[in-house]
């Protein structure tokens, strides 16, 4: 297969049937009649708002949101692209993609040492985000000049990623192997550090070079993150945890469902860290409109399809039955509060896309 994404026919196939793509782990979680159409059809709506934000230079934004362009846009593509979408389908979602991708290509977009996060002000935030969406892209490219640039800013991207963890003088070992704000910050954090993580096994997965070492020190990172005493052999004691926003911190929904998915596409898939985040997260109560909700709820989707069996059941039941009721009339979704609502509809809208998405796993990072 040439093409890292299933082709457009196939995809078009299953957002037609919403035929479910499940694993051997267990059967898709029983539904009410027609809740799979429900989806289909909020999937669907959702994409066509985000279509419906493009401006005339490709960036999806809303017009009263001029900040953090490259990444909102790229986290519109992976949406569209984790449905089924490929900027060489001629519909009106290709096209939108194609343009979409042809804005964040755009060398103002890009600086020299690869940052994607300065130009638009998301940091290292957006840095991660837009690397992540560049290295799912490789080879989707509409033509071979597209394909060469997606490689070329993607190889440059992730470059940046490297360097900016390995020189890192942290003042104490706690942040070492992280990220932070700013490719020159010298602590780290959790939600930073994810999106780099993501980036960089997706572009080892694509064949670009990242060394071993690279990723096992961010997972030693993560690891230290997890919120439990360890024995004299480093062993975790509280089997039943999760990730907090830094090592030492107590942990909530969005840092472990965060810290779960990301141990899982480093290949830590049975560590005692995924299995304990997995059952906390399980019998965690969350609500819509809490803190971080949209962001949370995307790894939380992902990480427990990843973890399978009841416990994706269990999550994308979950998912499903809070965001249907929640999406608005004109296909989009909004957070509910602080900082989350001010980050607009199409992040909140590509990230719910993305979270209902695991019926179809399209993205290269979310297949086990």
């Amino acid at each position: 297969m040439t093409k890292r994404l299933l082709g457009t026919a196939l995809a078009a196939a299953v957002l037609a049937l919403g035929a479910p793509a499940w694993t051997d782990d267990g059967p898709a979680p029983a539904q009410d009649k027609g809740a799979g159409d429900r989806v289909d059809q909020a999937i669907k709506r959702a994409v066509d708002f985000l279509v419906s934000q493009q401006d005339k230079d490709g960036a999806i934004h809303e017009p009263q949101l001029n900040h953090n362009l490259t990444a909102m846009t790229s986290m519109a593509i992976m949406a569209m692209a984790a449905v089924g979408h490929q900027p060489s389908d001629d519909t009106p979602q290709g096209a939108a993609m194609k343009k979409a991708l042809s804005y964040v290509l755009r060398p103002d977009r890009q600086d020299v040492k690869g940052y994607l996060g300065g130009k638009d002000g998301s940091r290292m935030y957006g840095h991660g985000i837009s690397t992540l969406m560049l290295s799912e892209m490789l080879g989707m490219g509409v033509d071979a000049q597209m394909d060469q640039e997606l490689r070329d800013r993607c190889r440059l991207a992730v470059e940046m990623i490297k360097s900016s963890q390995m020189a890192k003088q942290p003042q104490d070992q706690r942040n070492k192997g992280g990220w932070r704000y700013e490719p020159t910050s010298t602590d780290s954090d959790l939600s930073v550090t994810v999106w780099q993580v993501m980036a960089l096994r997706s572009a080892r997965n694509a064949g670009l070079d990242v060394p071993k070492e690279v990723i096992d020190n961010a997972v030693d990172y993560i690891k230290r993150c997890y919120s439990s005493k360890r024995g004299p052999d480093g062993k975790i004691e509280n089997m039943k945890s999760g990730c907090g926003y830094e090592p030492g911190r107590q942990p909530e929904f969005a840092m472990a469902s965060a810290g779960l998915l990301s141990l899982q596409v480093c290949g830590a898939y049975d560590s005692p860290e995924v299995k304990g985040s997995a059952d906390w997260l399980k019998d965690k109560k969350v609500e819509y409109g809490s803190e971080w909700y949209f962001y949370g709820t995307y790894y939380f989707a992902q990480g427990m399809f990843q973890r399978g069996g009841e416990y994706a059941s269990y999550a994308r039941k979950l998912v499903e039955d809070t965001l249907l009721p929640k999406q608005g009339p004109d296909g989009s979704w909004l957070g509910q509060s602080g900082q989350e609502r001010g980050a607009g509809k199409v992040y909140a809208t590509s990230l719910a896309t993305l979270s209902l998405a695991v019926k179809f796993h399209f993205l290269p990072i979310y297949q086990r």
